[in-house]
């Protein structure tokens, strides 16, 4: 049986790092449009 040296998603560590990076920033984007979408609508219509 071989033996496996990598993770269980196959990618190495640099490869994960890498991921982890893209991952993150798009996450944050994500946030930062969604924040600005909501504070405009409260800006408009403020809902409380």
């Amino acid at each position: 049986m071989a033996e496996n040296k990598g993770s269980i998603s196959g990618l190495s560590d640099d490869e994960a790092q890498e991921f982890h990076r893209y991952y993150v920033q798009g996450f944050i984007g994500f946030t930062a449009v969604a924040l600005a979408a909501h504070m405009l609508v409260w800006i408009w219509r403020p809902w409380l």
